[in-house]
């Protein structure tokens, strides 16, 4: 019931789901991991996410638009808001070597 607070969309649909965020915290951190079902076209599914999940969802912190990232191994795909995204971003590609 949560799905848009996490990704910006409930138009994506997917098998499963894992997010994580604090529940207190001073820094801006979200990062979500859907898997969609076969036949789900990804970069579709990955534009949708990347225009509308929210960089400033919390009260007092957000991203800057340039540390979201929105990327895929297969049908697996990572939604990243931080300010870091990139060492986040860089974990995630090496799930695939």
């Amino acid at each position: 019931e949560n799905v848009a607070y996490f990704i910006g969309t409930d138009q994506v649909t997917f098998e499963a789901g894992l997010a994580s965020e604090p529940m207190i915290n001073a820094i801006a951190h979200s990062i979500v991991l859907i898997k969609v079902e076969d036949g789900t076209d990804i970069e579709q599914a990955k534009e949708t996410i990347k225009s509308t999940v929210d960089p400033r969802k919390w009260i007092c912190v957000g991203v800057e638009e340039d540390k979201i990232v929105v990327d895929n191994i297969g049908n697996l795909i990572v939604v990243i808001l931080d300010e870091q995204s990139e060492k986040f971003h860089d974990a995630f590609k090496g799930l695939s070597e």
